[in-house]
């Protein structure tokens, strides 16, 4: 305990400096490197310079130390200094004459680095070499890494090199090619916080688990975060670390108020969410932490049904089985997709209780199924006569060179009248379209415009629906064709969504086919492609024939570009 809180004759050292590795067998999480350069030193493979990238707090200035050790231990040169001698005691103090480290932050200029490299012609005074490192090396102006770039190629026999960077794109190429590179990774937060129950042992201070992974979690792959953020929490605890001071001191989300969120969302329970996040807004948890933590949760939760084997081990397996089963992965994906929108919208919300709120009703709202539970049931309409098309409504069809719109049979569910047709001119008396194949073909291919117009489709769903033909129905039996050039639509996922949507708007009687055949002429995609091109070469006509364009064109010699017309009522 007198290491930990310390007294007046040795003042406590902080955990990040108190625990930070001495050799190679201590450093946490970067076994890559440790390998490459044990088997170097052990091989007397050694190079002239060594860079070392990687975010803040994995161990990059502490590795760039241990080598320094290995390379004057009195012993030899060795990937295990003995940590005891002379040299290796005064590099961990701090205090070795022949170890220089340069802030390249506060020494960015080119004198600064011409005083360095004036100074590496002498021999080391103590030591078996002298041990450049330059941390942040990344900051350095563009003239001082040219005057480094020859001695950094060839240096003295007994100089070495270590250059360490958060940034490696900002180094320029001349200065990389010459040296070797090691990236550390960041630390995954098992290990993080497997480290932080070792030390806290060693210190005899009570901890929880739960507690631990949130610290592990908060540091974001930095141990040496992890460790601040420890003492931290020794502090607000009073020699505890506990989960419940952990969460007031960050300020993030307890799992089992996301659980409780996700439970709400998937039963579309919207008191219940809301109340959720008044009680979130009474504990004064921060709402952007919230929406982080909710997508880290879904992140988890996706790799649980699409890779169980990638999801770590953790105290709430149960609560995200029970998630799993109660939410799909499409489900899962569209609210990562929303909670990560609604973070970045945050600050433009009234306030962020307003912010938080609205993202969580967008879930609400757009969750599949939340539409079709809302829906007032159809209404069905008992069947009556088939209606002979009268002279008069078919006429403006035949005028215009298109087929004449038969009043539609009335199937087993009556189909509501689509608002605007498209096609042709409307006959004199609404009709609702009909699910059936009628002869000629164009006319059946008519009717199924409309019903595509009608279904709540999206993406390749619907363009499979665009590019079928309605060849025949028997009963409840339907037949779609879709021509050859477009077979690749008929995927089993894009089949399913066409055939969903029709058994919701028809009736679940319904079977549907799928085949394929010659080039289909009656889908919708090419039907409505030829009322465009029909509408633009009226269009072109009527242009061309204006009597103040055609005096233009004679008096000034001009040429009527055709790709620049378009029919009134339609958008560039």
């Amino acid at each position: 305990m007198t290491d930990l809180f310390g007294d007046a004759a040795s003042p406590a050292l902080a955990l990040a400096r108190k625990w930070r590795p001495r050799a190679f067998a201590d450093l946490k999480g970067q076994e890559h490197v440790v390998q490459a350069l044990s088997n170097a030193l052990t091989q007397g493979r050694l190079h002239h310079a060594y860079l070392l990238t990687g975010t803040r707090g994995v161990g990059k200035t502490t590795l760039a130390r241990i080598l320094a050790k290995c390379l004057n231990c009195e012993t030899g040169v060795t990937a295990t200094p003995c940590g005891v001698c002379s040299a290796c005691t005064q590099i961990d103090a701090g205090r070795f004459v022949d170890l220089l480290e340069l802030d390249a932050a506060s020494n960015t200029g080119v004198d600064n680095m011409r005083e360095v490299l004036d100074n590496a012609q002498y021999a080391p005074t103590v030591g078996r070499y002298k041990v450049y490192i330059i941390d942040e090396v990344h900051m350095l102006s563009k003239p001082a890494f040219n005057s480094m770039l020859k001695t950094l190629e060839e240096p003295p026999a007994h100089v070495k090199f270590i250059l360490a960077t958060t940034d490696p794109q900002k180094i320029p190429v001349t200065v990389l090619s010459r040296c070797l590179q090691f990236n550390l990774k960041p630390m995954p937060p098992a290990l993080v916080a497997q480290h932080l129950g070792e030390v806290l042992e060693q210190e005899h201070v009570a901890c929880e688990p739960a507690a631990l992974n949130l610290l592990a979690r908060a540091a974001a792959g930095s141990m040496r975060d992890a460790l601040s953020l420890t003492d931290q929490a020794i502090a607000y605890g009073g020699g505890r670390v506990e989960a419940a001071a952990v969460e007031a001191m960050l300020g993030t989300v307890r799992r089992d108020y996301l659980f409780d969120l996700l439970d709400a969302l998937a039963g579309q329970d919207g008191d219940a969410l809301l109340a959720q996040a008044r009680q979130m807004a009474e504990s004064g948890i921060a709402f952007d932490a919230a929406l982080q933590d909710l997508g880290n949760l879904l992140t988890q939760l996706a790799l649980l049904l699409h890779a169980p084997g990638a999801v770590e081990a953790s105290m709430d397996a149960e609560r995200m089985q029970a998630a799993a089963a109660q939410l799909d992965a499409e489900t899962v994906q569209l609210y990562y997709q929303i909670a990560l929108n609604g973070r970045r919208d945050l600050p433009y919300a009234p306030d962020e209780f307003s912010g938080f709120c609205m993202t969580l009703l967008r879930m609400l709202a757009f969750a599949p199924g939340a539409a079709n539970a809302d829906r007032p049931a159809p209404v069905r309409v008992a069947p009556v006569a088939r209606a002979e098309p009268s002279p008069r409504a078919a006429a403006p069809a035949a005028a215009a060179g298109q087929p004449p719109v038969p009043a539609p049979e009335v199937a087993t569910r009556a189909v509501a009248a689509p608002a605007e047709r498209a096609t042709a001119p409307e006959p004199s008396a609404p009709s609702a379209p009909a699910l059936t194949a009628r002869e000629p073909a164009p006319q059946g291919a008519w009717d199924w415009l409309a019903v595509v117009a009608e279904l709540r489709l999206g993406g390749m769903a619907k363009m499979l629906a665009d590019h079928c033909e309605l060849v025949s129905q028997t009963g409840d039996a339907v037949t779609l064709r879709v021509g050859e050039a477009h077979k690749h639509l008929l995927d089993r996922a894009y089949q399913d969504k066409l055939v969903a949507a029709l058994l919701d708007k028809y009736g679940a009687t319904l079977r549907i086919s799928f085949e394929v055949g010659a080039a289909a002429e009656q889908t919708p995609q090419q039907v409505r492609t030829r009322i465009k091109e029909a509408r633009q070469a009226e269009a072109v006509a009527a242009i061309e024939s204006d009597p103040f364009v055609r005096e233009l064109v004679d008096q000034f010699g001009g040429q009527i570009d055709a790709s620049t017309i378009q029919p009134l009522g339609e958008s560039t």
